[in-house]
């Protein structure tokens, strides 16, 4: 039985970016989409509306931009150790994103995550449609990960942990036996149990009683 799963949000989380934004870079829309993700984040307008418009402005960009746009993402400092910590005291990592399958599918497996989960962006003849393929994870799908995988692993809600830094994130931080606002939005801040203003996931560890 696993001892302990600790989810985590992706974007500005997990990894230093928003991958949104440097996709829409590529497509010269990088203002209008940052200032979107960023209302979203606060929590100002509901996100799955937010994520259906920033995926508009990228309606006819090659597919192959999201591979240049893989190739600028950083894992935040101190993701390794908080993983390696995590998985040496029995524990199991997930991420839930309000990002992309195509980014998160190369990088998970490298970082040694056990469970992912993300939207689909949908694409016809190598170029992006500017919709999402399937229903998109927002707020209410992301408790409903962490809960499915604390079922699935056997860990018991109470030894279940969300860290996130958007508003998208208070759905699973809620539900979770602990959740950490990471370098968070003020209503993400509020709202947490826990803080962390410093962008270093390793600072996790000793609040769950681990080592690094």
């Amino acid at each position: 039985m696993t001892s302990l799963l600790v989810v985590l949000d992706v974007d500005s989380t997990l990894i230093d970016e928003e991958v949104i934004e440097l996709i829409a870079a590529e497509a010269g829309r990088e203002a209008e989409v940052t200032e979107v993700t960023e209302r979203a984040m606060r929590g100002e307008i509901d996100f799955a509306d937010s994520l259906r418009h920033r995926v508009r402005a990228l309606a006819g960009l090659e597919v192959a931009a999201i591979g240049r746009a893989a190739a600028r993402v950083h894992p935040t400092n101190g993701a390794d150790a908080l993983i390696a910590g995590v998985h040496a005291a029995g524990g199991a990592v997930c991420a839930v994103s309000g990002g992309f399958h195509e980014i998160l599918d190369g990088l998970a497996p490298r970082l040694g995550l056990d469970r992912w989960r993300a939207n689909r962006f949908a694409a016809v003849d190598g170029r992006l449609t500017g919709e999402v393929d399937g229903p998109i994870i927002d707020a209410a799908a992301k408790a409903v990960a962490l809960r499915g995988w604390a079922d699935e692993l056997g860990v018991p809600m109470r030894r279940t942990v969300a860290i996130g830094d958007g508003a998208n994130d208070l759905g699973m931080m809620g539900v979770a036996g602990l959740g950490i606002a990471f370098d968070a939005k003020p209503k993400v801040r509020a709202e947490a149990d826990l803080v962390i203003d410093r962008r270093d996931l390793s600072q996790v560890l000793p609040l769950l009683g681990l080592r690094g």
